[in-house]
């Protein structure tokens, strides 16, 4: 006859019920929580002003935030080079909030100079397009604390609006 108490198949059945939900629960929390990289494109540019020297503009970007949470950026750097000449540096301090699996558009205005500004308008006035090249860096806030992110895109971008 066996002393074996008729329990103890339920406790096992028991604590494999609990490692597995803890389990799926660790892979699924795993998954909401896991970061992608945002990614970043530019859209359009419109020119906002004009003077002797230089002008000013908007750089319109469209940013696709994979993640399934919302993810905040509290500073973007990037350099801009357009016709594969340096055009500018354009820096970013204020809050950004990038909504989950989502497109936002961020509007970056940019000064510059018309003496790196001559192959792009020449582009402008021959394609009514211009190529760029954008690369930089964000510091974003995910679950889990600061990162800093690496950015690149490039392309070719219309000139939408002249002096608004």
């Amino acid at each position: 006859m066996s002393t074996t108490p008729r329990s103890g198949p339920r406790v096992v059945r028991l604590v494999l019920s609990l490692a597995l939900a803890g389990s799926t629960a660790c892979a699924t929390l795993q998954h909401v929580l896991t970061f992608q990289e945002p990614q970043i494109a530019l859209e359009e540019i419109n020119v906002t002003g004009l003077t002797l020297s230089g002008g000013t503009l908007d750089l319109v970007f469209d940013v696709y935030n994979p993640n399934r949470y919302r993810l905040r950026s509290t500073r973007l750097e990037m350099t801009i080079d357009l016709e594969g000449r340096r055009f500018g540096d354009v820096l970013m301090d204020k809050p950004l909030d990038l909504s989950p699996e989502n497109h936002s558009e961020v509007v970056l205005p940019v000064r510059f100079e018309w003496a790196g500004v001559g192959a792009g308008m020449r582009a402008l006035l021959e394609r009514q397009t211009i190529r760029y090249t954008l690369s930089g860096a964000a510091l974003v806030e995910p679950p889990g604390g600061e990162r800093r992110i690496g950015l690149s895109a490039s392309g070719e971008v219309p000139l939408r609006r002249l002096l608004r």
